[in-house]
């Protein structure tokens, strides 16, 4: 099922990438019962025109698919979207194909035939890894401040330490690294600053 939040299921968007009709129909059925949204692509093509258009939460990704390549997929899709979360479908899977897949940061790989269980099982787990299906502004606050505490901690500086170069209080900063209040602008740009870091580009990694 979705992953549940306080305001009930946060439904997936999802786009399939798989060249077997059958299995295109099988998964958007099952997956829109259970309240995602899904969209299906026969062709890599189409998925990059699908993405484009509108990027979805994640990708669940076939590895064999004719002439096409499963794997320069996954390639082009972390040179274009690196944080795109992407669970691969394999009805071949072998230990140098896994490892390949895993390089390049897939979240996890189905093997045909998988069992419904099993689906709704890795959807959860990547829903709850990387907070996938949130309100923007949730999803915002958790990667701000994952984000800011990761910064600070490779600096070795305690929350009194970011305090003191930022002017922002320890109360208010543990309150944004724990994902629990969003900064204002002028407390990013403070925080951002004392960091020596760019907050475009802290927005870019949680994905806006």
């Amino acid at each position: 099922m979705p992953e549940t939040g306080p305001d009930g299921p946060h439904p997936l968007s999802i786009v399939a990438l798989d060249d077997d009709a059958d299995f295109r129909e099988y998964i958007r059925t099952i997956l829109e019962a259970d309240g995602h949204a899904v969209r299906t692509a026969a062709t890599p093509d189409e998925f990059y025109r699908a993405a484009e258009t509108s990027l979805p939460d994640l990708v669940l990704l076939d590895m064999k698919m004719g002439r096409h390549s499963g794997e320069e997929v996954l390639a082009e899709i972390r040179r274009r979207w690196p944080r795109l979360c992407v669970i691969v479908v394999t009805g071949y899977p072998s230990l140098e194909s896994m490892r390949q897949v895993f390089k390049q940061e897939a979240f996890d790989y189905l093997a045909k035939p998988f069992s419904l269980a099993d689906l709704r099982r890795v959807l959860s787990q990547a829903a709850a890894r990387h907070g996938l299906g949130r309100r923007p502004q949730d999803r915002l606050r958790q990667e701000l401040g994952r984000r800011i505490r990761e910064d600070r901690t490779a600096r070795g500086w305690t929350l009194r330490d970011l305090s003191d170069a930022s002017g922002v209080s320890v109360s208010q900063l543990s309150s944004i690294e724990r994902g629990t209040h969003l900064p204002s602008l002028e407390s990013l740009l403070s925080i951002a600053d004392a960091l020596g870091q760019a907050p475009s580009g802290w927005l870019v990694d949680a994905g806006f």
